[in-house]
Order: structure tokens, then sequence, then C-alpha cells
């Protein structure tokens, strides 16, 4: 039986909800993390991405603002998802979602690091910065890619979920996006497993992130845009 013209609409919310969702995280993700982090955090310098940050304190915080962002829009696309996957299968639709939900928790652990990094880095002298102060800092930094890298196997597990309930939607989520979900989330699961427990091999971990990065990147933001222009017009069967 096809589910009511009410709940078909609650469904083209919760669709347009989860794309515009998910075009914000990625622009976000892509301030945050690939633009800002990447420009002010010196792998293996503490003294230069404490002085960094010292010296752009504004673009520090807008990099946290951007993670706050990333956050509530996770949340929301939990919801999102769930209420838009539920027709296909409830049971696996609410696991996704707590799925999610545990990585946002985890997430918003992880941004706590930054905070420590920003209370640290207003309150210290210019003229006296001390070595333990800066290795203090760069460990805040260091926990928050640990802490994030650990959620983000947990959000692997959501993507798996999510990408075998579009597989299993009989056509009616495009097979080739819910390849791409699947592989999305065997790549955050197997390159994050490997930071956390095999930190040492990095040249895997730089093939691993080579081969994963296009389908990781395309998966959920193609899954977004279809959310976006196509999801809940199509017919579902309860």
């Amino acid at each position: 039986m096809a589910i009511s013209a009410k709940e078909r609409s609650h469904q083209r919310k919760a669709a347009l909800t989860a794309g515009v969702s998910l075009i914000i995280m990625t622009l976000a993700s892509f301030f945050s993390y690939g633009f800002v982090h990447a420009s002010l955090v010196v792998q293996g310098d503490a003294s230069a991405t404490f002085h960094n940050i010292m010296s752009s304190s504004m673009l520090f915080k807008a990099e946290i603002f951007g993670w706050l962002i990333i956050l509530i829009c996770d949340i929301v696309v939990a919801w999102a998802f769930y209420i838009f996957l539920k027709p296909m299968n409830n049971g696996l639709s609410l696991l996704g979602a707590w799925f999610r939900l545990i990585y946002a928790a985890i997430l918003g652990i992880a941004i706590l690091n930054l905070i420590f990094v920003l209370l640290l880095s207003s309150s210290a002298d210019p003229l006296s910065i001390s070595d333990q102060l800066q290795a203090q800092a760069m460990l805040y930094l260091k926990a928050f890619d640990s802490i994030w890298s650990m959620g983000l196997i947990i959000f692997g597990g959501h993507l798996l979920i999510v990408g075998y309930v579009a597989f299993k939607s009989d056509g009616i989520i495009p097979k080739i996006i819910s390849v791409l979900l699947l592989i999305a989330a065997v790549g955050y699961i197997l390159i994050h497993l490997c930071n956390m427990f095999l930190p040492q091999y990095d040249q895997i971990i730089t093939i691993l992130k080579f081969v994963f990065t296009v389908p990781m990147i395309v998966g959920e933001l193609g899954f977004g845009l279809w959310l976006l222009l196509k999801g809940g017009r199509v017919s579902i069967k309860a």
C-alpha cells in the first residue's frame, strides 16, 4: 500500500532539510577544516601553530563556529534521514539515526578541545609564551584530531546502514548513490581505524585516503543533492 499524501509531504520536507543541511555541512567543513585548520596548524611545530592561532584569533574563532554549524547540521540530518528512510526500513533507519547522533556527541567532545586552545591562546602573554603552554595547546589539537577520528569510525557505520537501506530501496534511491555511500562507509571505517590503532603505517593510510577520498566526498554530498532535487517525489511502498 502506498504511503499517504501527508506522509509523502513529511518525506519531502525531510529530504529538503537533509539536502540543505548536507550542503551547508560540506561548505562549513571545507572552510573550517580544509582552509582554516590546515592553514593554522603546523604538524610537529607547536610554536608556529600557537603563534598562528594567536595572530589569527578571529579566524580560529570562525573555525570553531563552523564546527558548531556542522554539529547542529549533523543532528538535523540524523532526524531527516530517519524520517525519509523510515518507510523503507524502520528499524535500520532508526539505528542509523542513533549512529549519527553518537557521532555528533563525539564531535561535540572533540570541539571542546578547540575551545580549550582558544582559551589558552587568548589568555597568553605574547611576550612570555612558554614551551609548556605551546605543547599543551598542541596536545589539545591532537586530542581534537584523535577524538574526531574515533567518531568518524561511528560515522562510517552510519553511512553503511544508510547505504544498505538505499541499496534495498527497490530503485527509489539510485543504485549509484547507494554504492557510493557503501564505499564511503568502508573508507571512513578503514582510514580511521588505521589512524587510531595503526598510525605508524602512514603510507597505507595515505593510499587508503587516495582510494576513498572521492567516494567519501561524492557519496553523501551526491545523496544530499538527490534528496534536494528528487527525494520524496517518488512513490514509496509501505
